[in-house]
């Protein structure tokens, strides 16, 4: 959550979330007072679009029954998937976003979600008829980062549904600095304290304390800590598995990108990808360490909705594609020829572009290790066993030691549940605080 004037001054550019639907869903986050310090929410029309090559696009809208109707064909079908899951969004939100529970809250919605996530996304799609239901569909699943054939991605699309129409795909105004700077200024009111610039490199390093969380991978806290940990746990810690990368582009535009769909400029999120069967193509072929020609952009167009990111008329644009782990290959061209497809006369509106490839994120931030910035592939292997196969995920063999990065459960996005949960159980090893004692102190 970086917000940072990165090309020229006046211009704020989102480093890395810049979309935050599962903020906007994630029930410890809406239990703080963020608003009091500073956090304004900015819906757009759409939460997101998807625009096919005949000119048409798919939009999800936060309506389930406008959206529903838009998919023709589909309609039936759409709310017959999508209702129950809105229905029932706040408990299963809790279920999903929590470590592996074998007595879930909600036993019976989450094992109905379970028997249609689990499946690949390949196989789901069936339920589709139309091209719009299928590549939407395949746009949000995507955002797992992984070949659409792969078990539980039809989970991530179902769940960009569903928060889609509930708590919407907000972003926050001023940039996603915006929620790190709430959250520290709430934090702080409460007598914390935060320190930057320093980088640990051991736990010597730090004051004596009963615990110490880490927002980090298990390479960084192996480098940390490992001679703390038995050798058994460090062997199954260097065995956790890092996921794809990202090649990402920041524009300054001279005007809003001319989508051939006017849907699209009304959507905070555009997927520019083609048809299902494109989509998937370019996942696998990325996943298999390949670089697809036609690769699957996700694109963010903030300042055509919060005015507080470029200092005059123009605009700014985020947009990113998947590449292999540590990949250092120009996606620029591939990225724009699949905006400009979509989007006549696009390149003619570019004012200026800086790129990022995977090593310059793992420069940026030493937990994106070779671009992966999940915290961990999150396949069906490592969609709860993060860092290790354990029950409790967060807490390691040596006391007052926790993970609480997306390298736990429930894994990558701005939900803050990781920290949530590592919490909880550092409150009661190491305080003696427990459940119905937690929940009075938020």
């Amino acid at each position: 959550m970086r917000t940072m004037e990165m090309i020229r001054e006046g211009y704020r550019h989102d480093i890395c979330s810049a979309i935050h639907p599962m903020a906007a869903s994630s029930p410890f986050l809406k239990k703080l007072p963020l608003d009091q310090y500073g956090l304004q929410w900015i819906h757009p029309e759409y939460p997101a679009a998807h625009p096919l090559d005949d000119g048409s696009a798919a939009v999800l809208t936060r309506d389930l029954h406008d959206t529903a109707f838009r998919l023709g064909k589909d309609e039936k079908k759409y709310k017959s998937i999508v209702k129950p899951i809105v229905d029932h969004w706040d408990g299963l939100t809790r279920d999903f976003l929590g470590p592996l529970n074998l007595l879930p809250s909600h036993p019976f919605k989450m094992a109905s979600f379970g028997r249609k996530g689990l499946q690949p996304a390949s196989l789901f799609r069936r339920h589709f008829k139309t091209e719009q239901g299928q590549a939407l569909f395949a746009g949000l699943a995507a955002h797992s980062i992984l070949p659409l054939s792969s078990m539980a991605t039809t989970a991530i699309g179902l769940v960009f549904f569903g928060s889609a129409h509930t708590g919407g795909w907000p972003m926050p105004r001023g940039g996603s600095q915006s929620i790190a700077d709430a959250m520290a200024a709430y934090f702080e009111s409460l007598g914390g304290e935060i320190e930057t610039g320093f980088k640990v490199t051991s736990l010597d390093e730090l004051p004596e304390s009963k615990a110490v969380l880490f927002d980090l991978t298990p390479y960084q806290v192996i480098e940390i800590v490992g001679n703390r940990f038995p050798a058994a746990y460090v062997r199954k810690l260097e065995k956790f598995r890092y996921g794809s990368g990202a090649f990402k582009i920041d524009y300054i535009l001279k005007e809003p990108v001319p989508w051939k769909n006017p849907d699209c400029a009304k959507a905070g999120t555009v997927h520019v990808g083609g048809n299902f069967e494109e989509i998937a193509a370019s996942e696998k072929e990325m996943d298999s360490g390949s670089h697809p020609h036609n690769p699957f952009v996700l694109v963010a167009q903030q300042s055509l909705f919060d005015d507080t990111r470029t200092p005059d008329e123009k605009h700014t644009l985020w947009a990113y594609c998947h590449v292999p782990n540590s990949s250092t290959v120009d996606m620029t061209a591939a990225i724009e020829d699949q905006i400009e497809r979509f989007a006549p006369g696009f390149k003619d509106v570019i004012d200026e572009r800086r790129t990022m490839n995977t090593l310059d994120f793992q420069i940026y931030n030493a937990n994106y290790m070779g671009g992966d910035i999940n915290g961990g592939r999150q396949d069906i292997t490592q969609l709860f066993n993060r860092p290790v196969s354990a029950f409790n995920p967060y807490a390691t063999p040596a006391k007052g030691i926790y993970f609480c990065s997306s390298s736990t459960p429930p894994g990558g996005g701005v939900h803050g549940m990781c920290g949530y949960h590592a919490a909880q159980v550092a409150l009661e090893q190491e305080f003696g605080i427990k459940g119905k004692e937690l929940k009075f102190l938020l």
